[in-house]
């Protein structure tokens, strides 16, 4: 079977051309509008988005470490963003051939970095297909956080994590504070249910949104898109579904 034609998305097709994530889903369409917005400024950045030609998540997002919306030091490498490929098109090469559409625009860079998780979780690059594509571990931020690296040449540095993603310290340690971003169209759904579900439950709840590049690099966790704290303590990176909060916030039995 041959593989999908590949969609650059830019400037003069993103108003037409669907963005892959969450296609078709009415209660995501304010989310998908305010990611495009912010499509739209990053590309000026060097930002990259690519897609397979199916209606479905396969797609990769990338551009210049320089202006990653993530808390790391890269200076001269590729970073990648966002990269999903999942359902009837997963397994099928269509992954491979988008990492290559990345390695070709880096062949002039020191090389390429990602962010995944030290084991398979939702939302984060998978740790085993970089792996395989010959990625290796070069940092890592608490608590399960790993900063991996594809080089054009062994002998550059290896990027790093910023400092600040070391405190793992939110700006309040009462009740829930999540950091976002409209770099994912499903933060802006899930946050006003958790907000409601906070007031239901009699807990504080603060939304910091990550608004430019500059408050992703400085982030007290190594994910920008959306990360999560409980009164001070970090509790994950997924979004909050109505009994993914009450899970959250019961007491320890132990």
């Amino acid at each position: 079977m041959s593989l999908p034609q590949i969609v650059t998305i830019n400037e003069n097709n993103i108003d037409s051309e669907h963005i892959c994530c969450a296609i078709g889903d009415k209660k995501h369409e304010y989310g998908l509008s305010e990611k495009k917005k912010w499509m739209k400024d990053r590309f000026r950045e060097g930002f990259v988005f690519k897609k397979a030609a199916v209606r479905g998540k396969a797609f990769i997002q990338y551009g210049p470490a320089e202006n990653a919306w993530a808390p790391i030091k890269a200076d001269g490498y590729m970073f990648i963003e966002c990269f999903w490929v999942s359902g009837q098109f997963a397994g099928k090469g269509i992954g491979k051939r988008l990492l290559e559409e990345c390695m070709y625009d880096a062949k002039n860079k020191k090389g390429i970095a990602v962010i995944v998780g030290s084991k398979k979780k939702p939302f984060l690059n998978d740790k085993a297909f970089f792996k395989k594509a010959g990625f290796v571990v070069c940092d890592i931020a608490d608590p399960y956080f790993e900063l991996m690296v594809l080089k054009n040449n062994l002998k550059e540095d290896n990027p790093v994590f910023n400092i600040c993603t070391k405190s793992l310290k939110p700006a309040s340690s009462q009740g829930l504070v999540i950091y976002y971003s409209n770099g994912c169209p499903f933060t802006e759904y899930y946050l006003k249910e958790t907000e409601r579900l906070s007031k239901e439950n009699g807990l504080a709840f603060k939304a910091i949104k990550v608004a430019t590049k500059e408050d992703a690099q400085n982030l007290p966790v190594a994910f920008s898109l959306h990360s999560v704290f409980l009164n001070g303590a970090y509790i994950g990176h997924e979004m909050l579904s109505e009994s993914r909060f009450h899970k959250a916030i019961q007491p320890c039995p132990c």
